[in-house]
């Protein structure tokens, strides 16, 4: 085959556009499929910290906010339900936290960084039930000084989330990572003292 009469110029210009146009396709496939490696919003946002300002919440009240799709409890106790979680300490699975999985602040009585509020998620650690808060003494059973009730199987809490022994339940219910931005602000999903 000869080439005579062939315009070299113009073959190359169409080789040249050709393949421009092929890699623009390729470029436009390619960011797509790269973007949809990136979580989006709604994602980032679910991950995300949650800011709660506590100061309206009365003492013996209960608040619920979300957090990674979880229910997170923050329980302003009163001094009468704080005196009642040493009295238990016997009646618990384990009253010092030494769950591993706890943060450190957590390991005390109150399972919290300040005594009167309390921050957890409020799921059963059983079957990821929710449970009822029922601060009345009295209300399930003729020793109860109050704290969490699970409906599910009846496991039962302390106003500490501190599982009862003898309980489906096989532990303590979540202390999510939390620190405080103000004296009345809760910054739930960032420890500073242990940051990730």
């Amino acid at each position: 085959m000869s080439n005579d009469g062939v315009d070299t110029g113009r073959r190359m210009l169409l080789i040249g556009a050709t393949a421009a146009v092929g890699a623009v396709g390729v470029v436009g496939a390619a960011v797509p499929f790269v973007r949809s490696w990136n979580p989006s919003a709604e994602a980032k946002a679910a991950g995300a910290p949650v800011e709660v300002d506590i100061s309206q919440v009365q003492p013996g009240q209960r608040i619920v906010v979300k957090w990674r799709g979880k229910p997170v409890w923050i329980l302003h106790r009163t001094p009468d339900q704080l005196s009642t979680l040493k009295k238990l300490d016997s009646r618990l699975r384990d009253p010092n936290c030494d769950d591993p999985q706890q943060p450190s602040y957590a390991k005390n009585e109150w399972r919290s960084i300040k005594p009167e509020y309390l921050v957890m998620v409020g799921i059963c650690t059983h079957l990821g039930c929710s449970p009822m808060y029922v601060p009345e003494q009295g209300k399930v059973e003729a020793s109860w000084l109050g704290g969490f009730f699970c409906p599910c199987h009846g496991s039962k809490y302390d106003l500490a989330g501190r599982v009862y022994s003898g309980m489906p339940a096989p532990k303590n219910m979540e202390v999510p990572p939390y620190s405080y931005t103000s004296p009345s602000v809760v910054l739930i999903g960032v420890d500073k003292e242990h940051p990730a």
